[in-house]
């Protein structure tokens, strides 16, 4: 199983970017998707999650800019993000919760988008 983040780069404060990650390989099924991100010097944070019921969560600081979705079909999670701020520059992963060929339950993470938010 592999998971492919993309769609990071370089905005202006107030601007936007669509991160989408693509999810490959043999699997049973998918649990709970999401982003996580790390700023420099900081630890990583949970920014948004979805369930299988698409319900969703985000951290205080992204809520109202940011919006997770996930299309199950196209096995992709998807983040965009909105009036971005410099405090929201940093590296971006994907994770989603994965039922293996062998029944059991692992989280897989993308390798990382940079997302700097600077003008």
């Amino acid at each position: 199983v592999q998971l492919q983040a993309s769609g990071g780069g370089l905005v202006q404060p107030g601007g936007c970017l669509r991160l989408p990650c693509a999810l490959s390989g043999t699997m049973l099924g998918i649990g709970d998707m999401g982003w996580y991100r790390q700023a420099p010097g900081k630890e990583r944070e949970l920014v948004a999650g979805v369930d299988t019921d698409d319900i969703t969560n985000y951290a205080n600081s992204v809520k109202g800019r940011f919006t997770i979705s996930r299309d199950n079909g196209k096995q992709t999670v998807n983040l965009q993000m909105n009036s971005l701020e410099p405090e929201d520059t940093g590296v971006y992963y994907c994770y989603a919760v994965i039922v293996t060929i062998y029944s059991r339950s692992e989280t897989y993470w993308g390798q990382g988008t940079l997302v700097t938010v600077s003008s």
